[in-house]
């Protein structure tokens, strides 16, 4: 897979990060998402407050936060 992950990841369009986690489609973001991904990169998405990290060459999601008011 890209990047030596496990994980399949793309890159829309829109340059936003996309990955398919749990059988899911799951924005991993834009900026934030780790250029090039690397083991034990963490990143915080801010536009959902889902935190993933890179854990054994897996993008993991790792925890839920309250998304920061602008």
């Amino acid at each position: 897979m890209a990047y030596g992950l496990e994980t399949k990841i793309w890159q829309t369009g829109a340059l936003e990060w996309w990955g398919m986690i749990g059988g899911e489609d799951l924005y991993l973001g834009s900026r934030e998402f780790p250029l090039p991904p690397e083991e034990g990169d963490e990143w915080l998405v801010r536009k959902t407050g889902q935190r993933f990290k890179i854990i054994n060459a897996e993008i993991c999601l790792i925890g839920q936060e309250e998304i920061p008011e602008w």
